[in-house]
C-alpha cells in the first residue's frame, strides 16, 4: 500500500503493536516525504492515536521499525527523536505566563536567552499572541491555550510536528478557524507534519496524504482526491465525505459494450442505469455514487448523465445546497442539489446520475472493482 519514496522524512515498515494478545497495530507501512501533512483518521478506537504514540516513543512498538530523517527510532528515547507534539489537553503549565510555557523547553535544553528571545518573538507572531504572552494559561480561551500548544512545538524546529487531535476541545466555529490557522502554518513552514483526528473533514482540508484507519489496520493511503474519488473499499467510500457515499445494492448485466444496473425500488418500477464503460462486474455489485453526482436533471446536463424519475421522500434545506432523500436498492440515497432547487416530499423528479463517477465494490469482499 505505501509508495516507495527515495528520502522519506518519517518511514514505517512493517510495524505491529501489541498489547499482550491483544493486535493494536497490524502491519502498517507509511512514508512520507520533508514537507508533507500526514493526517491518520478514522472511528475511535482504530489504533491512530496508538501509532502516533509510537512515533513519538512513548509507545513501545512489538516489530516493525520507525525511522524519522533515515535515522532508526525503534529503540531511541522520545526526547531524542527531534519531534515536537501538540496534545489534545494543551498540557500547559498553569502557574507560568504564556511566555515562559513556550521558552520553557529551549531553557530546559540550555539554549541561550537571546535565542529563546528570538524564537518566541517569531512564533508570537507567526500565531498572533503576541498581547498574550504575559498571561497565564487560565486566563486564555480554549482557542488562546491551543494556539500556545502549537507555539511550544513551533519552537522546537523539529523534523517532525505530531498532533494529536488538537481541536477537539474546540466548539465548531473555532475548529474551522484553527484548522485554517495550522494550514497556514504548514504552508508557510513547509514542516512536515502527522496529524490524528476523527474528523474526516478535517482530514480532508489540512491533508497531503490521508491514512485512513479502522480496527489497526491501514484501509487506504493516498492524497484526499484519490480517498474521495477512488474509495479502496466500502469503509473508506462510507467514512470519507459528509454526507457519505451513497451504497446501493444493484444487479449487474452485461449489455454491448458495457452492462444494465438493475437498482430495486418500493415505489416504483426498478431504476435502470447503463454504464458503457463497467468491465467485469459480477452480478451482485454494489453502486456507490457521490451525493453531488445525483443532480436536479432540469438544471444539469452533460456527457455521462442518465436521467431517471425518483420519489422524493424527505427534502433537507441547507442553504446552498439542498439534500434530497430517496429510496434505492433498500437504502436511503442522498442527493445534493442546488439551493434553489424546488423539491417536495411524495412528489416524482427527475434526477440525473452521473454514470462518469460511479464506483462499483464487490457485496462480498468490500473491495472497489473499478
Amino acid at each position: 500500500m505505501a509508495t516507495i519514496l527515495d528520502n522519506p522524512i518519517l518511514e514505517i515498515k512493517n510495524l505491529d503493536k501489541n498489547y499482550g494478545s491483544l493486535k493494536i497495530l497490524k502491519d502498517v507501512n507509511v512514508a512520507i516525504e520533508d514537507g508533507d501533512f500526514l493526517v491518520l483518521v478514522g472511528p475511535s478506537g482504530c489504533g491512530k492515536s496508538t501509532l502516533l504514540n509510537c512515533i513519538a516513543g512513548l509507545e513501545p512498538i512489538t516489530s516493525g521499525s520507525i525511522a524519522i530523517g533515515g535515522r532508526d527510532m525503534t529503540d531511541i528515547s522520545p526526547k531524542d527523536r527531534d519531534i515536537a507534539m501538540v496534545f489534545q489537553s494543551y498540557a500547559l503549565y498553569p502557574t507560568m505566563s504564556v511566555a515562559k510555557n513556550i521558552t520553557f523547553g529551549m531553557k530546559v535544553r540550555g539554549v541561550e536567552k537571546a535565542k529563546r528571545d528570538e524564537k518566541l518573538a517569531y512564533v508570537a507572531k507567526q500565531l498572533q499572541i503576541e498581547p498574550l504572552l504575559a498571561r497565564r494559561p487560565g486566563q486564555l480561551s480554549g482557542g488562546q491555550r491551543q494556539r500556545v500548544a502549537m507555539g511550544r512545538a513551533l519552537v522546537r524546529d523539529p523534523k517532525l510536528f505530531l498532533f494529536d487531535e488538537p481541536l477537539s476541545n474546540l466548539d465548531a466555529k473555532l475548529r474551522v478557524e484553527m484548522r485554517t490557522e495550522i494550514k497556514k502554518l504548514h504552508r508557510e513552514l513547509n514542516a512536515s507534519m502527522v496529524y490524528v483526528t476523527h474528523d474526516q473533514i478535517e482530514a480532508m482540508t489540512l491533508a497531503t496524504k490521508i491514512v485512513v484507519m479502522k480496527g489497526g489496520v491501514v484501509q487506504q493511503i493516498g492524497t484526499p482526491a484519490e480517498i474521495y474519488t477512488h474509495p479502496a473499499n466500502l469503509f473508506v467510500a462510507d467514512f470519507m465525505g459528509s454526507p457519505a457515499m451513497n451504497l446501493v445494492p444493484s444487479k449487474a448485466k452485461k449489455n454491448g459494450k458495457g452492462y444494465s444496473l438493475t437498482i430495486e425500488r418500493d415505489d416504483a418500477a426498478p431504476l435502470i442505469l447503463k454504464d458503457d464503460k463497467a468491465q467485469n462486474l459480477p452480478e451482485d455489485v454494489i453502486v456507490g455514487i457521490r451525493p453531488e453526482d445525483i443532480g436536479d436533471a432540469q438544471l444539469r446536463k452533460g456527457k455521462g448523465l442518465q436521467v431517471s424519475d425518483c420519489l422524493v421522500n424527505v427534502v433537507e434545506p441547507a442553504g446552498a445546497d439542498t439534500y434530497v432523500l430517496m429510496g434505492l436498492g433498500g437504502k436511503e440515497v442522498v442527493a445534493r442539489v442546488q439551493g434553489e432547487t424546488h423539491a417536495s416530499a411524495g412528489e416524482m423528479m427527475p434526477f440525473t446520475f452521473n454514470m462518469a463517477k460511479v464506483s462499483y465494490f464487490d457485496p462480498k469482499t468490500g473491495l472497489r472493482l473499478n
